[in-house]
């Protein structure tokens, strides 16, 4: 067992709040040190139409070479090369046709000198043949072919192994299989793919004000959001998410839902210190909390544990704090067990402030901004329930613990949505 940061078992913030917060960078050494000891999931079979966008469990080896024979690259005539030596269009070489060569559908003769044969491309050459010459240099007077030009040998034609040989790695494990690589192992006869197992991600989301999601809102009840959110982030990195659970502000209700089958739990809302925050001491009580409470802003009353094997995140119930969280923490765990690269799947630009971005030392601030002229608009860094905030940014900004802000004109990383 990982020895986790030193939170009592039965750790109860409920409104006293937080004594102290563990850094980022301690909450991600912790997550990375628990899976380095565990590993990504296992592999599993899955039907080649299904392996697109999957990452290969085991490295893909060729039994064949491709081709397996040699083939036309074009339409033309399979002939012997050193007969076409001085052929113009003016001083034709003129050969016997002796019939046709059609893909999958072979001319069972040897070319004999004087010989040709009609061939299309992706058509297997026949013995005797070492030469393509295209068609558009040739002409013909009924079984007579009149060669217009010269060809050397090898010309326009595909050998044995030319693209694959028998015994090439052709995919190496853990890679994301692409449109193009799901070709490549048909052509290898390849009809079950071993791909990594997606972890089983069980999302529970808590709070009495809440209403089923896509809902209108309704008195003081909100619909929620976190639970699609969530599935959609957690698709995105590789898991699979089980339907969104919404329960009560009940910690029998909680603990039971908790305690089902699943590689990783999230649960959105109830980890802070209000009174209904009931999960920080369930799971404390009946599994590890390991990190509660996380020197960053938004997404400070995160934490994180283990309970019956499967990785627990507490992941805020303000919308911005839980993208945030889930980005920071949960989100590198599932990454790093579907098989994938643990660090963001965003793209990072250098660009230049156009006026200051403050923080407070101390604490590591997530800033959501837009690009405007090229140059880096904050959005916001506080208004946690502001969820629109990110979906007017084109992604954020990250403002170092170390650091009292980024000044206007300063350069800044921009990771974008």
């Amino acid at each position: 067992m990982v020895p986790p940061r030193p939170v009592h078992r039965n750790a109860d913030v409920r409104m006293r709040g937080f004594v102290s917060r563990s850094t980022v960078d301690s909450a991600i050494s912790w997550i990375d040190q628990v899976l380095s000891s565990r590993g990504i999931m296992p592999a599993e079979e899955v039907n080649l139409l299904e392996a697109s966008g999957r990452i290969l469990a085991h490295e893909i080896v060729s039994q064949f070479d491709v081709p397996a024979f040699a083939r036309s690259m074009m339409d033309g005539y399979a002939l012997r090369a050193d007969e076409t030596h001085g052929a113009t269009s003016y001083n034709p070489v003129v050969l016997d046709v002796i019939g046709s060569s059609y893909p999958g559908k072979p001319l069972n003769a040897i070319v004999q000198p004087g010989q040709a044969v009609r061939i299309m491309t992706g058509a297997p050459v026949p013995d005797g043949a070492d030469a393509v010459l295209a068609v558009e240099q040739t002409e013909t007077d009924g079984t007579k072919l009149l060669a217009g030009g010269e060809v050397p040998a090898g010309r326009h034609i595909g050998l044995p192994g030319e693209d694959i040989r028998r015994g090439d790695i052709v995919l190496p494990s853990g890679r994301p299989l692409r449109p193009q690589d799901v070709g490549i192992l048909s052509a290898l006869g390849i009809g079950r793919v071993p791909v990594v197992r997606p972890p089983r991600v069980r999302i529970l989301i808590t709070g009495n004000e809440l209403l089923p999601a896509g809902t209108s809102p309704s008195g003081f009840r909100i619909a929620d959001s976190n639970g699609p959110m969530l599935s959609a982030l957690v698709n995105r990195d590789g898991g699979a998410a089980v339907v969104p659970e919404m329960i009560p502000d009940d910690p029998d209700r909680i603990l039971e839902s908790l305690q089902q089958p699943a590689d990783v739990i999230l649960v959105s809302g109830g980890s802070s210190a209000g009174q209904e925050d009931h999960v920080p001491v369930i799971l404390g009580s009946h599994g590890e909390l390991a990190i509660h409470g996380i020197a960053m802003r938004p997404s400070s009353p995160t934490g994180m544990g283990l309970l019956n094997g499967a990785l627990v995140f507490l992941l805020p119930g303000n919308p911005v704090s839980c993208l945030c969280a889930y980005d920071f923490f949960a989100g590198r765990a599932i990454r790093f067990l579907s098989g994938k690269n643990r660090d963001w799947p965003y793209r990072k630009v250098r660009l230049t402030t156009n006026r200051k971005l403050v923080s407070v030392v101390g604490r590591l601030d997530y800033a959501r901004v837009r690009i405007v002229d090229n140059r880096v608009e904050p959005l916001a860094i506080s208004g946690a329930s502001v969820l629109s905030s990110t979906t007017r940014a084109d992604g954020f900004v990250l403002i170092p613990d170390d650091s009292e802000g980024i000044p206007a004109e300063g350069e800044t990383d921009v990771y974008l949505y």
